[in-house]
């Protein structure tokens, strides 16, 4: 039998050594680089001031966490169904969506489900495969409206609702919420009053719900023509961020301030400034920052295999909050510090 002459067989050796150690310098070259950086994107229902300050905390996220993110703000249900379908061909690693029409988009958000790691924010699609939503209770949240509605107009009267879309789930809840609570009603976030009839209380009167769609212009003439076809018309409500400043130009326009009372949701600059103004009852604000920074933090701990991340039973709620004349100025600052491009001091 033949044996390997020790320094043959220790040049054999010497060599399978140097292989297997380039190897390992390749394998732990190619896990350093830019391909092992998670891509999340973060699909928005529309583009407004609301997506402005959610986008600071995605930025933010993004940097804190070593991940790539992009914002995606849609025009309308098919825009957005585009875009998904976009996403998904490029393979992203995760999608935070604010669902625009939850009941008609399920396969959908299903197809993105099985392809990657689906959250909902802002707006929920609870029927879908979504792993979790991110929000606030947007029911609760439209009751908070309705006591302020209470507030400024304690005697009662008429109020008119405005929203950009009905079909959205938050906006068909924060609806609801401001009708159960303004006709002293039971908490029920099932419970639905299709739009088109006055809904009466022994005190309120919700006479009808007027929708835009996102057209800001639009929203502007439905304030105006509410104002012209109810000379009485006590209250005017603002569901999506856009909607109070419009309701108050109109408002303004036709020499009515102080007359009508509003009543607003969101953090919109001229929301603010029309609570600081004496204009505007008060508003019910959301965290969009917030929204931002929780939908990035999940989808990056969810694309490295981190599970740990997930709420209690898949729900991160994220508080509402009123502001009025007696906490506007704290909490616009506290707004501006989030949103400021200057480095915190």
């Amino acid at each position: 039998m033949k044996t390997t002459p020790p320094r043959i067989a220790s040049v054999a050796q010497r060599f399978a050594l140097s292989f297997l150690f380039g190897c390992l310098v390749i394998i732990g070259c190619n896990s350093g680089s830019t391909s092992s950086i998670p891509s999340l994107a973060f699909v928005t229902n529309g583009d407004a001031s609301f997506w402005v300050i959610a986008e600071k905390g995605v930025n933010a996220a993004g940097k804190e966490y070593n991940v790539q993110t992009q914002v995606i703000k849609p025009a309308d249900g098919a825009d957005q169904k585009q875009k998904v379908e976009d996403l998904l061909a490029r393979g992203v690693d995760g999608i935070a969506i604010s669902c625009i029409d939850p009941d008609n988009q399920t396969s959908l958000l299903n197809e993105a489900a099985a392809t990657t790691n689906l959250i909902t924010q802002d707006s929920d699609a609870p029927q879908s495969d979504r792993i979790c939503y991110v929000g606030m209770d947007n029911y609760e949240a439209g009751r908070m409206c309705g006591e302020l509605v209470k507030e400024a107009m304690p005697d009662g009267g008429t109020v008119m609702i405005f929203v950009g879309r009905i079909e959205q789930l938050n906006a068909k809840l924060r609806r609801q919420g401001v009708i159960d609570e303004l006709l002293d009603r039971s908490m029920d976030r099932e419970r639905y009053d299709p739009p088109g009839e006055p809904l009466k209380g022994e005190k309120y009167t919700i006479l009808d719900t007027r929708t835009d769609q996102f057209d800001f212009g639009r929203a502007k003439s439905l304030a105006e023509e509410a104002l012209s076809l109810y000379p009485d018309l006590g209250c005017m409500v603002g569901l999506f961020a856009y909607n109070p400043p419009k309701i108050l130009e109109a408002v303004k326009e036709a020499k009515r301030l102080n007359k009508v009372k509003i009543v607003a949701f969101d953090e919109e600059d001229g929301t603010l400034q029309g609570i600081q103004d004496g204009h505007i009852h008060g508003t019910v604000v959301q965290n969009p920052y917030r929204y931002g920074v929780e939908s990035i933090r999940i989808l990056t701990g969810l694309a490295r295999g981190d599970r740990s991340v997930l709420p209690e039973d898949d729900f991160l709620n994220i508080p509402a909050r009123k502001i009025t004349q007696e906490n506007v100025e704290s909490f616009w600052e506290e707004l501006k510090k989030l949103t400021s491009d200057s480095p915190a001091t």
